[in-house]
């Protein structure tokens, strides 16, 4: 039977209290690099195709991928390869049951987010 009551009830505050946690904000940007380096990969895919094509095709692809843009965008995918790699790691860690409480949790994000910034730094250095 419905509840009568319903709109005597206080509401949930639901977001406009709730404080993001670092481990749930670096699984949601666990899920943007994956989709970010699927865009790189069609890039780079794109970037074959057209070198498989013509000269005058291949000019046109090379050009948007050594631009400012360009070195932005896989750069921006480089850094996504190496946290995602990372985050990865850091699952297999917690699929042992292992590092399971919070504060190792957050060092583990922590780990990531900085591991990946000087892996990309270190990578962008060596190439």
């Amino acid at each position: 039977m419905a509840d009568v009551n319903r709109g005597n009830r206080p509401l949930s505050p639901h977001l406009s209290i709730y404080r993001p946690q670092l481990t749930s904000m670096t699984s949601i940007l666990t899920r943007i690099t994956g989709n970010a380096i699927l865009v790189a990969a069609l890039l780079i895919v794109w970037w074959f195709l057209a070198a498989a094509t013509s000269p005058e095709y291949y000019a046109v692809a090379n050009g948007v991928l050594t631009s400012w843009f360009g070195d932005l965008v896989l750069t921006l995918s480089l850094w996504g390869l190496w946290y995602h790699t990372l985050a990865g790691i850091r699952h297999l860690i917690w699929d042992n049951a292992l590092a399971l409480d919070i504060p190792t949790a957050e060092k583990l994000g922590w780990a990531c987010i900085g591991g990946s910034v000087l892996l990309t730094v270190l990578t962008i250095a060596v190439i």
